[in-house]
């Protein structure tokens, strides 16, 4: 009886021995972690400009579309805003017409003022002429030059004018430039009084209520989006040996039991969990103990219908020996 016994117990211990190397051999081949959990992207809505809601049309957990009335802010003083830049705006422009006008005008009147420049010269030049051959008197000459200088003091100042009325035509011009910005801005910011969905997904965290104030760019609340879904899974540095980008595997979420999700390795991170943490652990002691760390894998889904939700805990298990990005 005793070899007998002998021989179970040695067979036992075989057994044992055999099932932890292919437990060894099972977890090298197949890496995984509980320590996984469900990410998506998460859009945190708010408005660009400040005032107090009007309508809120959403609820919690609600499907939107890209695209979706969200929220409207009351817009009386934005319209109000609209109308008084239109305002500003029509009243540059009529007054850059009135110069225009105007400008016409003198334009007309450095012609006259040209041309009657022109002529006095010629009559100046020709009075000199007569003068010096003694045809005719002084009181004639002094006569025409008094003309001709009239003729130019009238040129020089219809000139200063319709200079003066470009200048000024310029400035309105300007003016209706600065106008139309004013116009758009307005215009943008009546706009922006309601608030529209980025993207498809689903609400979260919303408390917000007709009539609260709220400021632009201060977040109200969330959409999920319900494009992208991915597992950030934390691997022990000892089991990433073996794990690369491209490599398949499968997810069992806590929270869809009998539900196998699959997908593959995007990245691995740079660093450990421990080290982005606010206050990372110090190994310069006298008492160090090393600590075997975390790197996190993020894990792209394959499109699934799966009811999922962010943050929900999940394992996850590398195939090592499968292909990789399709090789």
């Amino acid at each position: 009886m005793k070899p007998l016994k002998i021989a179970a117990v040695a067979l036992i211990l075989a057994a044992i021995a055999v099932g932890l190397v292919l437990f060894w051999r099972h977890e090298e081949r197949y890496p995984s972690t509980k320590d996984a959990y469900l990410g998506a992207n998460i859009i945190y809505v708010a408005a660009q400009v400040t005032g107090q809601v009007a309508d809120v049309h959403v609820i919690e957990n609600q499907p939107v579309k890209n695209g979706d009335l969200l929220f409207t802010i009351d817009d009386t003083q934005f319209k109000a805003s609209v109308d008084a830049a239109k305002a500003n705006l029509d009243s540059a422009i009529q007054q850059a017409k009135s110069y225009s006008t105007q400008i016409a005008a003198a334009e007309a009147s450095v012609d006259s003022a040209q041309s009657a420049y022109d002529t006095a010269l010629k009559s100046f030049e020709r009075a000199k002429a007569l003068f010096a051959s003694g045809d005719v008197a002084q009181a004639s000459l002094d006569q025409t030059a008094s003309e001709f200088a009239q003729a130019s003091a009238r040129l020089t100042t219809s000139q200063s004018s319709l200079l003066a009325l470009k200048s000024g035509l310029q400035a309105k011009q300007d003016d209706i430039l600065s106008a139309r910005a004013q116009l758009e801005i307005a215009e943008t910011n009546l706009a922006w009084t309601k608030v529209h969905a980025a993207a498809d997904g689903w609400i979260a965290n919303l408390t917000l209520r007709p009539g609260s104030s709220v400021s632009a760019n201060a977040p109200q609340f969330s959409i999920v989006e319900s494009s992208d879904w991915w597992v950030d899974a934390n691997f022990k540095e000892t089991a990433l040996a073996r794990i690369r980008p491209g490599q398949p595997v499968t997810i069992r979420v806590d929270m869809l039991p009998g539900t196998t999700l699959t997908g593959k390795v995007a990245s691995i991170g740079r660093g450990s969990g421990d080290t982005f943490s606010l206050l990372p652990s110090e190994n310069a002691s006298g008492n160090w103990v090393k600590v075997t760390r975390r790197f996190p894998v993020r894990i792209e889904l394959d499109p699934t219908d799966a009811p999922l939700r962010v943050g929900g805990s999940s394992k996850v298990v590398v195939d090592t020996t499968g292909p990789v990005d399709g090789k």
